[in-house]
């Protein structure tokens, strides 16, 4: 955990009465939004005491804040992931197994956002969210593969607008339960699934998926080794939706070995 940074400020004499929110918004130079953020998650207190955000505050009042953790990666190079390839605009690393792509909250450790930050600084500033650490895509936390970080503004939009175009080849290794013979395309739109927010659902009624905002998914394997009612699949995804691949395998009765999430073995 992070430790928790306490600001203190007063609220200076002679000064009018106001709303709780807008004095905290104007003493620690947040928004307004921001303010009222602080206040519900307890972070504010007037006198050391909670207050809502409507309450009048007093000239002379002090105000505390608990400032959150900052939204950029904490940088933590000591972690265990290994550098590819590194110039001046880019960076390639390989992401173990159990390693998040970058943290889903303030504060959070162990990503691999948080690695590549602790070894090249610069990329707590790049691209449009401070989380992230310049990543330009993601992997699920269980897949270990090979992660793009951009250096620059500059590089990150161009690497961006790549994915987005579909221009890049995204490859992939699983290893599927039950025997495959042949390879195929699975090209059904995905969304989550109601039942388990964790889990992401095929939808194969085109009606449905639109009425539900799936969002379209294609995934092509190629069995290249099949032993002990296993198959080694060649994968790859034009697109990239959470759990792609799992979803895909899975609904087709094959998921992958060890994904109890989707019924693996």
């Amino acid at each position: 955990m992070s430790a928790v940074e306490l600001d203190e400020r007063l609220v200076p004499d002679g000064a009018p009465a106001e709303r709780l929110d807008k004095v905290v918004a104007r003493l620690f130079g947040v928004s307004r939004a921001r303010a009222m953020e602080w206040i519900a998650e307890g972070r504010v207190r007037v006198d050391g005491k909670r207050a809502p955000k409507g309450s009048p505050v007093q000239a002379g009042a002090r105000i505390s804040v608990e400032r959150p953790p900052p939204d950029q990666p904490a940088p933590q190079p000591e972690l265990p992931i290994r550098i590819v390839h590194a110039d001046a605009h880019l960076v390639v690393a390989d992401k173990p197994a159990g390693m998040p792509s970058h943290p889903l909250k303030p504060g959070e450790r162990g990503t691999a956002a948080n690695a590549l930050v602790g070894r090249f600084p610069e990329l707590a500033q790049v691209g449009p969210s401070p989380r992230e650490g310049g990543l330009v895509h993601r992997l699920d936390s269980d897949t270990s593969g090979l992660l793009l970080a951009a250096r620059t503004e500059a590089a990150h939009a161009m690497l961006r607008a790549q994915f987005t175009a579909r221009t890049v080849d995204k490859g992939y290794l699983a290893l599927a339960a039950g025997e495959i013979h042949a390879g195929g395309e699975i090209a059904l739109p995905l969304l989550h699934d109601s039942r388990d927010p964790r889990r992401m659902l095929a939808a194969s009624d085109a009606t449905y998926a639109a009425e539900h905002g799936a969002r379209a998914a294609v995934t092509r394997f190629l069995p290249i080794e099949r032993k002990s009612g296993f198959t080694l699949l060649e994968v790859e995804i034009p697109t990239g939706v959470m759990h792609q691949i799992r979803a895909h395998l899975a609904f087709i009765g094959h998921p992958l070995a060890g994904d109890t999430l989707y019924g693996g073995p």
